[in-house]
C-alpha cells in the first residue's frame, strides 16, 4: 500500500456502561472517543455507521472528533503525533484525567446524590412546611434551659414582659413570604433571640375551628403541648386564649401514643381511665402536667391551600417553676426531637413529609428566620454533614466531636473519653454548654482580654462571667476582634478532610443591658452526663441546620436566614 493511503493513526477509548440493575431493558451505552490529527474520512465514519445499524443492539455511539484546524497555526491547539506514539504520555494523561475526575466525585458525593433524588418526579414526593420563627417582645427574659441542662440560676433569672402578637401580623408574614416559596410548602413566620428574650418560636393553628398558638422550638423535646382549659389548674397567661378540647380530642389510655408518651415515666396501671395522663419535668425542675389530645392542625401552603392533618398533642392544664414565665409570651412547646411522639415523626409516619427537620435561626434582632419540616428546602450543595449517633433510647441530636480550637489553642474534651466528644443541637437552650474541663481551659484562654483593657466584672447578674470594655459599645461588631472563633471538629483530626462547625465571638457573647461583653458559654457539668456539649441557640445562629432522620445526618451551612431557598443547581451553574 502507498504511503499516501496509509490509514491515519487513530487513538481512540470505549467506555461501556451497563443498564441498571432495576431496569435491564435500558440496555448498555457505549461511549466512544476518538482523537486523531486529522478529520476521519468520510468513507470511514459511514462505515462505522453501516456496523452499528447492522449490530441493531441497545446501545449509545457517541463520535467525537476534533474540528478541523484553523487556518492560522499559530493560533490553533493541537496534540502532536509523538503524544500519540508515546503509550506513557497517553497513560499518564489519561491517569491524572481518571484521578481528577475521582477527586471531584469524592468532594462532591453528596451534592450528586441529592441532585439526582432531586430529578425524582415532584407529584410522588411528600410535602414540606415552612413554619417562620417569631421574637418576643420585651426588654428582659429569662434564660430558657435545655431539658438536659441542670444549673444555679440564681443570677440567670429575669422577669418577661407580658404581651401578645396579633393574628394580623401573621397574616401579614405569611402574605410577604408566599411569593418566595412554590405551592409545596407552608409559611408561618419565626422570630426570637438569644438575649433579651432567650427563645425563638413559631406559630401553629390548631383546632376547629382554627386558633393559633405560639410554640417555642425545641429539638431537645418529644411532645408537643399547648396550655389548655381542661380546666386549668396551673397556667400562665399565654399569648392566646387556651386551647379548649372537647371530650372527642382527648386520647384514651389504650392508645399506642399513650404508650409512647408514658415510657419513661413512672407505671401507671390503669385498665379504666378514659384519658391519657403525663407529666414532663425538665432540667431546671419547672414542670408540665396534662392529657394527651387529637386533633386538626392546619398547615397553610403558599398558595393558600390548607392540609387538614389529625396529630396528637399534650393538653397541658398544670405548669410548675420558671416555665410559667417563659409562657406569658407563648403558649406551649413544639417538640422537633426524634421520639415517635414528635410532629416531625408523625407527620413522616402519615407519608406527608420526609422525616427531615430544618430552622435557621438569624442573628438580626429585628429578624427571627424560619424552621422547616421535610426535606424540599434541604441545599444541594455546600452542606457540611456528619452522622448522627443513633440510639432507641436516646432521641435527641448529636454526633461524635474529635477536637475543639479556641483560634489556635486546642481545648480539652473532658468527659469519659479524652479523645472522642459528643455534642447535642439543642434550639429548647438559649446558651451553650461545654464540658467542666473544656469550659475551665476556656475561660483561661478569654482571661487574655484583660490586657487589652476588659475588666471582669462581677457586679452584671446577666450571666456567670461579663467584662465591662474599655470603651462605649452597642454591639458584639464593636468588640469582636478582641475574640477568637471556636471551632468544632468532626469525623476525622486531620484538618483538611475533617468537618468544621465555627462559632465566631457572635456566636458566644452577648452585650447585656448593662452595656458589657458576657460570655453565653456556661459550665456544663450538669449537662447529660458531664461529658456532652451542648449547642444553644446563642452558637446556630447565622447558621441552616438540618437534622435528617431518615439518613440519620445532621448538617449546617452559613446563611442569613432571611428565607429558605431551593437549590437546583451547583454554585458555579448559577446565572
Amino acid at each position: 500500500m502507498d504511503s499516501d493511503e496509509r490509514p491515519q493513526q487513530v487513538t481512540g477509548v470505549v467506555i461501556i456502561t451497563l443498564p441498571p440493575s432495576d431496569d435491564p431493558s435500558l440496555g448498555k451505552t457505549i461511549t466512544t472517543f476518538t482523537l486523531t490529527n486529522d478529520v476521519f474520512p468520510q468513507s470511514h465514519l459511514t462505515q462505522q455507521r453501516e456496523q452499528e445499524q447492522v449490530q441493531n443492539l441497545p446501545t449509545t455511539h457517541v463520535l467525537t472528533s476534533p474540528p478541523p484546524s484553523p487556518q492560522n497555526p499559530q493560533l490553533g491547539f493541537s496534540f502532536s503525533r509523538p503524544f500519540f506514539d508515546n503509550p506513557r504520555m497517553l497513560l499518564g494523561f489519561l491517569g491524572i484525567s481518571l484521578f481528577a475526575l475521582l477527586l471531584y466525585c469524592s468532594a462532591f458525593s453528596n451534592t450528586f446524590v441529592e441532585l439526582r433524588n432531586s430529578n425524582n418526579d415532584d407529584d410522588e414526593k411528600p410535602e414540606s412546611f415552612i413554619f417562620p420563627l417569631y421574637h418576643k417582645l420585651g426588654a428582659d427574659s429569662e434564660l430558657k434551659l435545655g431539658r438536659f441542662v441542670d444549673v444555679d440560676k440564681d443570677n440567670l433569672v429575669a422577669s418577661i414582659n407580658s404581651g401578645a402578637m396579633g393574628t394580623q401580623m401573621i397574616n401579614k408574614l405569611v402574605a410577604a413570604n408566599a411569593a418566595v416559596i412554590d405551592s409545596s410548602g407552608t409559611i408561618l413566620p419565626v422570630r426570637g433571640n438569644v438575649y433579651p428574650d432567650g427563645l425563638y418560636f413559631t406559630y401553629m393553628l390548631v383546632g376547629n375551628p382554627q386558633r393559633p398558638y405560639f410554640l417555642d422550638i425545641d429539638t431537645g423535646s418529644d411532645l408537643t403541648w399547648i396550655q389548655c382549659d381542661a380546666p386549668c389548674s396551673s397556667c400562665a397567661k399565654g399569648a392566646n386564649p387556651l386551647y379548649k378540647p372537647t371530650r372527642v380530642n382527648i386520647v384514651a389510655s389504650k392508645d399506642s401514643m399513650c404508650t409512647e408518651v408514658q415510657k419513661n415515666q413512672k407505671p401507671q396501671n390503669c385498665e379504666t381511665c378514659q384519658q391519657c395522663d403525663y407529666e414532663i419535668e425538665y432540667a431546671d425542675r419547672s414542670s408540665s402536667l396534662g392529657v394527651l389530645a387529637r386533633d386538626k392542625l392546619h398547615l397553610v401552603t403558599a398558595n393558600g391551600s390548607i392540609t387538614n392533618l389529625d396529630v396528637v398533642f399534650g393538653c397541658a392544664y398544670d405548669q410548675q417553676g420558671i416555665l410559667l414565665n417563659t409562657l406569658s409570651k407563648t403558649d406551649g412547646i413544639l417538640g422537633l426531637s426524634r421520639a415517635k411522639i414528635s410532629l416531625p415523626y408523625q407527620l413522616a409516619s402519615k407519608g406527608i413529609i420526609n422525616n427531615v427537620v430544618g430552622h435557621c435561626l438569624a442573628t438580626d434582632l429585628t429578624a427571627g428566620g424560619y424552621m422547616f419540616l421535610g426535606d424540599d428546602f434541604v441545599p444541594n450543595w455546600g452542606m457540611s454533614w456528619v452522622p448522627m449517633l443513633g440510639s432507641s433510647s436516646i432521641e435527641f441530636y448529636h454526633t461524635q466531636l474529635v477536637k475543639i480550637n479556641y483560634g489556635s489553642s486546642s481545648l480539652s474534651l473532658g468527659g469519659q473519653y479524652s479523645n472522642i466528644g459528643r455534642v447535642v443541637f439543642d434550639s429548647g437552650s438559649s446558651y451553650t454548654y461545654f464540658t467542666k474541663q473544656a469550659y475551665a481551659e476556656l475561660v483561661a484562654s478569654l482571661s487574655e482580654v484583660s490586657k487589652l483593657g476588659f475588666i471582669q466584672y462581677a457586679s452584671d447578674p446577666t450571666l456567670p462571667i461579663c467584662w465591662q470594655a474599655p470603651f462605649p459599645i452597642r454591639s458584639i461588631m464593636d468588640v469582636k476582634q478582641f475574640f477568637k472563633t471556636l471551632t468544632l471538629q468532626f469525623g476525622s483530626k486531620w484538618w483538611i478532610i475533617s468537618k468544621k462547625f465555627h462559632i465566631p465571638p457572635e456566636g458566644y457573647l452577648i452585650i447585656s443591658n448593662k452595656g458589657n461583653v458576657c460570655l453565653g458559654i456556661l459550665d456544663g457539668s450538669n449537662v447529660h452526663d458531664g461529658s456532652t456539649f451542648l449547642l444553644g441557640d446563642i452558637s446556630l445562629r447565622g447558621q441552616l441546620v438540618i437534622y435528617d432522620n431518615a439518613k440519620l445526618k445532621i448538617g449546617w451551612t452559613q446563611s442569613d436566614c432571611a428565607k429558605p431557598r431551593r437549590f437546583k443547581s451547583l454554585p458555579f451553574f448559577e446565572g
